[in-house]
């Protein structure tokens, strides 16, 4: 992300008003190598390539501002790694991390990882401190520390049903392997920060919160996120595409300044429900009009959501969750055109 960037990004959560709407796309593995031309792989295990596909997107779209900026990262087997879980790693296809924890009793066993030493985390940050030259030589910087949140883990953990019914029978079981994991991402996130003196942000990933209750996201997500959104980062950037009914209103409370939501939620309710506090980035339909529409099915879909906002503030315009697998040059230029000539 450039400097220029930044300060629109500050800028916009900051409820300033801006010459026009900025227009940003969370961008990674899912989306940069098949648009690239390599595959999945080829993006995981060649330093080189993945720098060359970031780089390629953001000389293409040098006004768009790509979040979190040059991702370095290994899908979903990025934090479970660190604790022990088998990756699989399909040459053009998601890899999947296998299940650590096979009964709750294992729980109480399981080690706090050391994100310096375990897993794939001392790959990913290996890699950004070998590409931190060439970021900044051409005018970009590292600006956020990045993870999957606490349930979104522990799903991966334990395996995504054994996780949701434990927090209904076995409720002190399931806040132990929480604590364990959020004590784990707050000393991930402080090294990326202290690795990285330009982060300024922090960007946590979990639509797990999606699919549980309020009360249940009010006893298991709210107190964890406050803990790992308890910083002094300028930006607390928080991702969750599944529903968001249960935890919307509490996003000012968790510490969230900056959120990306999915796509069937109406803008200005969101707003809302956060009573204007929490700067917004989306939500056109990602796989179904970005994806798999026409240039002019985009920009059907922008106008409309243009159309649609009461307000203009606290506004970046995007898809409703991260950029999707074979979205288009054509689909993303129309994006940019519309929201310019809107």
């Amino acid at each position: 992300m450039t400097d220029k960037q930044w300060d629109i990004l500050i800028n916009v959560i900051n409820g300033e008003k801006v010459e026009s709407l900025p227009v940003g796309f969370i961008v990674d593995s899912p989306w940069l190598p098949n648009w690239y031309g390599i595959s999945i792989l080829d993006y995981y295990s060649n330093d080189n390539l993945w720098f060359d596909a970031n780089m390629k997107a953001i000389k293409e779209f040098p006004e768009t501002i790509f979040l979190p900026g040059f991702w370095s990262e290994y899908g979903m087997c990025t934090e479970p790694s660190a604790f022990g879980a088998k990756c699989s790693f399909p040459t053009n296809a998601f890899p999947n991390a296998e299940k650590v924890i096979r009964s709750t009793e294992e729980i109480e066993g399981l080690d706090i990882p050391d994100p310096l030493k375990d897993g794939l985390l001392p790959f990913m940050l290996n890699r950004l401190k070998l590409a931190q030259p060439r970021i900044e030589d051409v005018g970009h910087k590292i600006k956020f520390s990045v993870s999957r949140g606490p349930l979104n883990i522990a799903g991966f953990l334990m395996g995504m049903t054994e996780f949701l019914i434990s927090i209904k029978t076995e409720p002190e079981k399931a806040h132990s392997l929480l604590s364990k994991i959020t004590e784990f991402l707050i000393k991930w996130h402080q090294i990326q920060k202290d690795t990285f003196p330009s982060i300024d942000g922090i960007f946590i990933l979990d639509d797990i919160i999606g699919f549980i209750g309020e009360e249940d996201f009010k006893t298991f997500g709210l107190p964890y996120f406050k803990e790992l959104y308890r910083t002094d980062m300028a930006v607390k950037f928080f991702h969750n595409d599944a529903s968001c009914k249960a935890s919307l209103k509490y996003l000012p409370e968790m510490g969230v300044n900056f959120f990306n939501m999915g796509f069937d939620t109406d803008m200005n309710e969101l707003r809302e429900k956060t009573n204007y506090k929490v700067t917004m980035l989306g939500n056109i339909p990602p796989r179904d009009v970005l994806a798999k529409g026409n240039p002019n099915d985009v920009k059907e879909s922008v106008t409309k959501l243009m159309d649609s906002l009461e307000d203009k503030s606290r506004i970046i315009l995007s898809c409703g969750g991260g950029m999707p697998p074979n979205v288009s040059s054509k689909n993303i230029n129309s994006f940019i055109k519309t929201v310019k000539t809107y």
